[in-house]
């Protein structure tokens, strides 16, 4: 790999982990002018028009002829559709800054899964640093447990999203032979769009206003939200850690959500005055430093292959 191609992945992660961590801030905004499940299928509508027109302008690519599509439709019900159904409703019971942290719990999950599916062994030293990254994600929690505690469904359904989440980082990382970044990002918008435009369309009739379906987009907030989301949040993000998860492996690659915790608190404090506490620079500190060490130590043990 070329000297400038090496650092590509890093950039890709550190830049999906920062649409992310902002995601958090939109997310929670939106949910109190829209319905969860609206929200979603605005947002992933959004972004497959986006793709369609590209593909159509034949700036991307995508070709489906003699791959394995059950792969991609596994990837897609697993994220964005299993992941996002909890994740958002985790938000709603939540904070933007406790979902964000939550969130940074992926990397130990997927390290666990990409030693019993991918077969990748993390060395001792970038297991400290995932450790690390890790404890300072739990300090950050334990020291919020009383205000948690009173959230525990918002918890156990982010819990449930940390778990799709790795599913997702793992099952990407798998199938990235057999399909190219845009490939994956492509269908999994489309899967999302029909799930969730499909369940908020049946939420309408039932209530009989389908009429009003568009109506929440007459409010800025909304369309604002929408837009991150459908653009930098999905198409661009999903492509980011799609390309990041082909070429590095997913333990190393799956650190980088914790920078979206890190964000997340950045972003809930300067915008929403969420409250930020000295807990919160400790574990803060520890995430990053996790985030630097188990990257830093794993290129530097794939160099010494080559």
């Amino acid at each position: 790999m070329a000297e400038k191609e090496r650092y590509l992945p890093y950039l890709a992660g550190t830049g999906m982990a920062l649409i992310f961590g902002f995601s958090f801030l939109f997310t929670k905004e939106a949910l109190s002018e829209i319905d969860p499940f609206h929200l979603l299928a605005f947002r992933f509508g959004i972004a497959v028009i986006l793709l369609t027109i590209l593909r159509i302008a034949k700036v991307i690519r995508v070709e489906y002829k003699g791959k394995a599509i059950h792969k991609l439709i596994a990837i897609g019900l697993t994220q964005p559709v299993a992941y996002f159904i909890c994740e958002i409703f985790g938000i709603k019971l939540t904070n933007s800054s406790e979902a964000g942290m939550m969130i940074a719990l992926i990397p130990i999950v997927v390290t666990i899964l990409a030693v019993i599916f991918l077969k990748e062994f993390p060395s001792r030293i970038q297991i400290v640093f995932v450790g690390l990254s890790v404890i300072g994600a739990i300090f950050i929690i334990v020291m919020k447990s009383s205000e948690i505690g009173s959230n525990i469904m918002g918890i156990l359904l982010l819990l449930l999203a940390v778990l799709f989440g790795s599913i997702f980082n793992v099952l990407s990382r798998k199938f990235s032979t057999d399909f190219r970044p845009v490939e994956m990002t492509y269908t999994m918008m489309w899967i999302g769009a029909i799930t969730f435009n499909g369940i908020a369309i049946i939420q309408h009739l039932m209530k009989g206003e389908i009429s009003n379906y568009f109506v929440p987009l007459m409010n800025v907030k909304v369309v604002i939200a929408v837009l991150y989301l459908g653009i930098l949040s999905s198409v661009i993000a999903f492509f980011l850690i799609n390309y990041t998860l082909a070429k590095i492996e997913a333990s190393r690659a799956a650190v980088f959500a914790n920078l979206s915790s890190v964000t997340s608190i950045i972003a809930g404090v300067l915008i929403r005055n969420e409250p930020f506490y000295w807990y919160q620079i400790v574990g803060a500190v520890m995430i990053l430093s996790g985030v630097w060490g188990t990257n830093y130590f794993g290129g530097k043990r794939n160099r010494k292959r080559l």
